[in-house]
């Protein structure tokens, strides 16, 4: 009867032709099998959202969090007893919760860190490291790990020997791992499979974590690293093999040290499954949504599948639980995958927004300490700011998120600088929104109030532990540097009358630097100059228009200080190859930079110098472009119209639109006849300058001589563009604004901008302004 059992087993599955052609053929001896169903569940990206706690919003939130996840864990074992669980990286790093115990309060010898505590409470059978487990150092990783009770896999991190001799290099983890998994068959018999379990990490860890990396371990190419321990896993008796591989799936070729391997990964012979991250995309598609990754080139959604291989990608923080369902059999004494699927399970409908589990008060008791410490700590006020902060406009105008963290490195650096030889030349600032929805979905904006600045919110504007760096940049240099920013928009066809998509998403919004300090617009009717890993595509492009300092045109051999993070520094091989432009990599992260800024301050204004913008369409009608961002976004809407909110979308976000600025071929101004210096009877005698009024309240009169952009104040004390003004234009001048730059106010709360080489500003004498003025 039992034999009877396997067999039919086996034949259900082969009549419905459920067998992927990799697994080989199953018709001899199918009476003999043993047949087990295996399930591998995976986590990944949680970025220390342990509990469902949005400790940025300051409250609980049902949207992520590994305390929902380990309500599907449970599920998922309760569905099948023979279960394994594996953590796929990027765990220690991503909140203020992270921040606290490796910075605030660190993690002591003999303490457990938090997220530890929760991969022995959950029962974990191992995990790799991601790129962000290395942002604290490695003694602070070491002492993370050292109190793990599972094993931690890595096999293409290795010791700096110093030798440069590949052959003889050693692990810095333990490469991979054979588990002895006891499982049972589908007739109550029990077998012990060996899983080897083996993970991997981009190498552009020594990039982006050079300062903590450099000299102390070196990273080789992920599926060369595969393709070495593959076969001596299987020749160490490994009956199955799963990867954990902490890096995206990308399918335009493998090329070396590629940083998105894991298609690659599932072309290795021996590979049973791929658990992959890192790009906080989702695979297999949730149901009812657009795949992240559309089917063809072997990437099969339905059965998530790639080139045969069961793969996922459970997005990030804790927001879906990536599930494999695999029957093994025994077929000539090795276990072999016969059948495999695999799918997501989220804690979320965002189509209704609705839970779909709770959260497991057990995981909440067990970091109980900490996340109450952690509330306490990001509670603590550092200033106040005279205005909203938000980045809901960030990715379509200059933002008030991006300025302050600007401004602040801009005032660290200048102090850092003095005393040095590099003291009297310009210091710029670079920054980029972190939070501006993208891949982290349509609640991931900043959005501060005016009134009460916390830990909370400065955290919330600056998300990651960098450092602050100063780059030494020819104008050549920043010009390009603008250019591969620039890369975030779509190329606009000016003569196209339907709306046009402007974002370019693939682009990563914290590679959208915004340099502060010159002013600068953004063609985008021209093509982009390079893609997102900063390869030049189109070698003639040129998308950065009228980049000035100082109103002043900047040429090639022009000199800067750029103040911008470690990140920036070491990855930008446009403008810092190999490093040769930094000046200085100072031991304070940014955030504190900031921190730091608002205490000295006290209060702050975070208002956008507008210091960039689209530059004018040369088209004959307005071409109209749409965005996504938060239906939240509707608040801060210009009161002049400018962004129109459209419609609400499926993935829960909004569509808006606005009109790119159109160039006109304005003309001058006729020159105004001089007035007759009459008073007519009853009246107060008017006061003449050069034959004009000289009205109440006017201090002087500003001439244009190159074409200038005239600006209105909104009643939150932001710049909205209005047209351009034309040589030979006249303006009284009823006051002067420092901020922005300098700004003349030109009456009816419109203002110019105090560039001399393109307005004369002139005087009345002392006589006609008391004339005037009644004084």
């Amino acid at each position: 009867m039992k034999k009877r059992k396997k067999y039919a087993a086996a034949s259900v599955v082969l009549a419905l032709g459920l067998l992927a052609p990799s697994f080989g053929p199953t018709a001899v001896g199918a009476e003999d099998r043993d047949v087990v169903k295996l399930r591998i569940l995976e986590t990944t990206d949680v970025h220390m959202n342990l509990v469902n706690y949005d400790y940025f919003k300051d409250s609980p939130t049902n949207e992520f969090g590994l305390s929902k996840t380990a309500r599907l864990i449970e599920q998922a074992r309760a569905e099948q007893p023979n279960t394994l669980l594996f953590d796929n990286g990027d765990l220690i790093q991503g909140t203020p919760l992270g921040d606290y115990v490796a910075k605030v309060k660190p993690l002591q010898d003999g303490e457990v860190h938090p997220a530890v505590k929760l991969l022995h409470l959950l029962k974990y059978d191992a995990a790799t490291v991601g790129n962000h487990e290395f942002n604290y150092g490695l003694d602070f990783l070491n002492e993370v790990y050292d109190d793990a009770k599972l094993p931690i896999v890595n096999a293409n991190v290795y010791r700096d020997d110093h030798d440069q001799n590949p052959d003889n290099d050693v692990n810095y983890f333990t490469p991979y791992q054979i588990l002895a998994k006891e499982v049972v068959d589908e007739d109550g018999e029990k077998h012990t499979l060996k899983i080897g379990v083996i993970g991997f990490v981009p190498p552009q860890i020594m990039d982006w974590d050079k300062a903590n990396l450099q000299g102390k371990v070196i990273a080789k190419d992920i599926v060369q690293s595969a393709q070495k321990y593959i076969p001596k896993m299987k020749a160490e008796g490994a009956d199955l093999i799963v990867v954990l591989s902490h890096s995206g799936i990308e399918t335009g070729g493998n090329s070396p040290n590629m940083e998105n391997a894991s298609y690659y990964l599932t072309q290795i012979p021996g590979v049973d499954a791929v658990l992959t991250g890192h790009q906080h995309k989702k695979f297999p598609a949730l149901p009812g949504t657009t795949p992240d990754f559309p089917d063809g080139n072997g990437i099969n959604n339905e059965t998530g599948t790639i080139n045969g291989v069961p793969v996922t990608m459970p997005g990030a923080w804790g927001d879906t639980l990536g599930v494999i369902d695999l029957t093994v059999e025994q077929i000539d004494g090795k276990w072999k995958v016969t059948q495999a699927k695999a799918q997501l399970r989220p804690v979320y409908d965002k189509a209704t927004k609705t839970p779909l589990v709770d959260s497991d008060p057990a995981v909440e008791q067990a970091i109980q300490a900490e996340h109450e410490a952690t509330i306490q700590y990001v509670r603590s006020p550092v200033g106040k700011t005279t205005s909203p902060i938000n980045s809901y406009f960030a990715l379509i105008k200059d933002d008030p998120s991006v300025q302050i963290v600007t401004n602040a490195q801009k005032w660290y650096v200048e102090k850092m600088l003095k005393g040095t030889k590099y003291e009297g030349l310009p210091v710029l600032s670079a920054g980029a929104p972190f939070k501006a929805g993208g891949r982290g979905g349509a609640s991931y904006y900043t959005d501060i109030p005016a009134g009460e600045i916390a830990i909370k919110n400065v955290a919330d504007l600056y998300l990651y532990p960098n450092t602050v760096y100063a780059l030494k940049i020819t104008g050549a240099e920043l010009k390009e540097w603008l250019e591969w920013s620039a890369g975030q928009f779509n190329q606009i066809d000016p003569n196209k009358t339907d709306v046009q998509p402007l974002v370019n998403n693939d682009f990563p919004t914290y590679n959208f630097d915004i340099i502060d300090g010159v002013t600068y617009e953004i063609d985008v009717t021209e093509p982009a100059k390079y893609d997102k890993n900063q390869n030049v595509i189109n070698p003639n492009a040129n998308r950065i228009k009228s980049l000035k300092f100082e109103g002043k045109p900047v040429t090639p051999n022009m000199e800067f200080i750029v103040a911008t993070n470690n990140y920036r520094a070491t990855t930008n091989r446009i403008i810092n190859p190999g490093g040769k432009n930094t000046i200085l990599a100072a031991p304070d992260e940014n955030r504190q930079v900031i921190i730091d800024y608002i205490r000295e301050n006290g209060t702050i204004n975070p208002s956008a110098d507008g210091n960039w913008r689209f530059a004018p369409v040369k088209g004959k009608a307005p071409v109209t472009v749409t965005f996504e961002s938060s239906p939240e976004a509707q608040k801060y809407l210009p009161q002049d119209g400018s962004i129109r909110y459209v419609t609400a979308l499926p993935s829960g976000f909004a569509q808006y639109e606005f009109a790119l600025p159109l160039w006109k071929e304005e003309k001058p101004n006729p020159p105004k006849q001089p007035e007759k210096p009459t008073t007519p009877p009853g009246q107060v005698k008017k006061v003449y300058w050069d034959g004009v009024e000289l009205k109440k309240g006017q201090i002087g009169r500003l001439t244009v001589q190159k074409p200038i952009n005239l600006w209105k104040r909104t009643k939150d004390g932001r710049l909205v563009f209005v047209r351009i003004l034309q040589p030979g234009e006249v303006y009284r001048v009823y006051g002067y604004d420092a901020r922005f730059g300098g700004q003349y106010a030109v009456g009816g709360g419109y203002y110019v901008t105090d560039i001399d080489t393109h307005i004369r500003y002139e005087t009345p004498s002392k006589e006609k302004l008391k004339q005037a003025n009644g004084w």
